[in-house]
């Protein structure tokens, strides 16, 4: 039995989902609030319960999730003493799982969690693959030739992984709760892609991922010349993204795709990169990457009447900028209202100003403050006014039936929501406010 403390976790509920597709009996528990990453627990009959450390049984492989320890949870301190029960940490026991296989690790401040979800797309029909995302998606099947995962430098976990590729989108500080300085998480990333067997695979066009030292093969993809991979000729607009790749200089094949925005784009080519590498056409990857329709939580679109609703993930500047820059694209004869919730008082701490930049692109800017659950972290003790301070035009509201009226007033508009936690039930909200069907 492989038990899962923390099974509710994005990661923890994509692994126990792979383990059980792998014929493995698998339970765990989890706090009892609905989140949406049990649905595919649940569908497959994997048994969530309630703390309790009775839960615990002599010959259980306990995994334990990266937020749970002995001091603050019971069902952790009943594993760590029982001497008949195996423990792991999710990191652990993941970096381990992968060596049966071509692995394949997607690294990156922003966009790690739809690349992988591209990546597998690619794969799954070229040869037996299984993967691990972020969102919560986990699928598995015997004999796999391939496994592609998201590989989250959050406490340096990442390092705990040596994967065939190490792929890497991009580089921003985030996390600042642990990284204390721009060195100290480029240095985590420098020493991730040089657990690579095979190769590194890395955004060419970003300044930092440039300027980092590699011991093992790197190839480079992004817009400008000196990337291995590159992207010429390239149109973005509402009716998608068209361009052609040239691998060192030789036209590799032109790609006409509907998928949005350039940071898409930049997913794209690293992807096209991997499969290049493992030896597919670019008439293959077309053909796949066509049909690909996105990840949970990661610009998830319902049309309903005359608005269009968006749910997104974005926690970080930099993501919410690229969420607003394709709805631009995407709907350009809309106005957008856009809803952000914070979820980390670290992290709106030190890019208040930055938040509040990126919202002023909206044309309706909305917040909602940091939900009962978040996090606490010693010596912070902030509200969302921290970042409305430097928005006055926007509006804070909460996340009740109230906050959904005032934004039902709007019509024939894009309406954005984005948070890591459950803003989708504003969303849910606010259509039920209008009156729409879903």
């Amino acid at each position: 039995m492989y038990y899962f403390i923390g099974i509710k976790g994005s990661g923890m509920s994509s692994l126990a989902r792979i383990l059980y597709d792998l014929g493995y009996e698998v339970a765990g528990s989890d706090i009892d609030k609905y989140i949406f990453v049990e649905d595919g627990l649940r569908q497959r009959g994997i048994p969530i319960y309630s703390w309790n450390p009775n839960n615990i049984k002599d010959g259980y492989d306990v995994i334990i999730g990266n937020d749970f320890h002995r001091e603050t949870n019971e069902e952790v301190a009943a594993a760590l003493d029982n001497p008949n029960v195996k423990t792991h940490t999710y990191f652990g026991f993941l970096g381990e799982f992968m060596n049966k296989f071509i692995s394949m690790g997607i690294a990156g401040t922003h966009g790690k969690t739809t690349t992988t979800g591209m990546a597998y797309h690619l794969f799954k029909e070229y040869k037996p693959t299984s993967v691990l995302i972020g969102d919560g998606t986990g699928f598995a099947v015997k004999d796999a030739h391939y496994f592609i995962f998201e590989s989250d430098e959050y406490m340096d976990h990442f390092l705990s992984y040596y994967p065939d590729y190490a792929y890497i989108n991009n580089i921003e500080l985030d996390h600042v709760d642990y990284f204390k300085s721009q060195q100290d998480y480029d240095h985590s990333f420098e020493e991730y892609a040089n657990h690579a067997k095979k190769a590194v695979v890395v955004w060419g066009d970003d300044k930092r991922l440039s300027k980092l030292h590699y011991n093992k093969p790197v190839y480079k993809f992004g817009l400008n010349d000196d990337n291995d991979i590159q992207a010429r000729n390239v149109i973005n607009s509402e009716k998608g993204l068209s361009f052609d790749v040239y691998i060192h200089n030789d036209l590799f094949g032109h790609f006409s795709l509907p998928l949005y925005g350039m940071h898409t784009l930049y997913n794209l080519l690293g992807v096209i990169t991997l499969g290049y590498l493992e030896g597919m056409n670019a008439s293959y990857i077309e053909e796949r990457m066509s049909s690909f329709e996105g990840v949970k939580r990661r610009y998830t679109v319902q049309e309903i009447g005359n608005n269009i609703y968006v749910d997104d993930y974005a926690h970080h500047p930099t993501a919410i900028k690229y969420v607003l820059e394709e709805t631009r694209i995407r709907y350009p004869h809309k106005k957008i209202v856009a809803v952000y919730q914070p979820d980390r008082f670290s992290r709106a701490k030190r890019f208040a100003k930055e938040f509040a930049e990126v919202m002023n692109l909206a044309d309706y800017p909305f917040f909602v403050d940091f939900p009962e659950n978040a996090h606490k972290e010693k010596g912070i003790d902030i509200d969302v006014t921290e970042i409305t301070q430097y928005i006055p035009r926007a509006n804070v509201i909460k996340e009740d039936l109230q906050g959904a009226q005032l934004l039902a007033e709007y019509d024939h508009v894009v309406y954005v929501f984005m948070s890591p936690k459950d803003i989708y039930k504003l969303k849910d909200l606010v259509i039920k406010a209008k009156g729409d069907k879903k």
